[in-house]
């Protein structure tokens, strides 16, 4: 009997066709050349989503949008956010994928695997933590948001802008989420070491 991983998800990257790199358009061809320069691997995640061109340079778009820009969120309270709201949307991909990059990106062995668990016990500020509440709600209760959680984050120094980022971030790995979790998007091996 064949299992599932083998034959159903395309050498355990997704359940739906994996287009040969090859055979992509150039531009999507040449970022994930570049990716793999940059980490010496391919991120599934690229490879899954080119099977959708137009919608892998939207993806990556909005995400290098939320993700790259700079601001007063860092880099690793993005990943954070990531984190924290996949673990909750039961995101094996991108709970793993995005915890590998916090722990890189917070020089921290540790953290990932504490926010992904429970963050309201993870070894970060209480700002962090403040973040992180707004983000759950975002992602699960997003109509109960009200001036309240705005008040709650500017007590801890967040702007509308910052406010807007965690937000955003939240609610396109919402989106992240799902669509990793229907396609049976699988993390590469390569993340489960980095930043131990």
């Amino acid at each position: 009997m064949e299992t599932d991983v083998d034959q159903t998800t395309h050498k355990g990257i997704s359940r739906f066709p994996v287009p040969d790199l090859n055979d992509l358009p150039d531009d999507i061809r040449e970022r994930i050349e570049a990716v793999q320069e940059k980490s010496g691997f391919i991120p599934n995640v690229f490879l899954a989503l080119a099977h959708r061109p137009d919608e892998f340079r939207a993806f990556f778009a909005y995400h290098d949008a939320l993700m790259e820009k700079p601001g007063n969120l860092t880099k690793a309270e993005r990943e954070m956010i990531v984190v924290a709201t996949s673990s909750a949307n039961e995101c094996q991909y991108c709970v793993i994928a995005h915890g590998a990059i916090l722990r890189v990106r917070a020089k921290n062995p540790l953290i990932a695997d504490q926010v992904a668990t429970n963050y309201r016990k993870a070894d970060i500020t209480d700002r962090q933590k403040a973040m992180l509440d707004f983000a759950m709600k975002v992602s699960g209760k997003a109509q109960q948001v009200d001036e309240r959680d705005f008040d709650a984050l500017k007590a801890h120094g967040f702007s509308e802008e910052d406010i807007w980022d965690i937000a955003g971030i939240s609610a396109f790995f919402g989106m992240s989420n799902r669509i990793a979790n229907v396609s049976n998007m699988r993390p590469n091996e390569e993340f489960y070491s980095f930043g131990r």
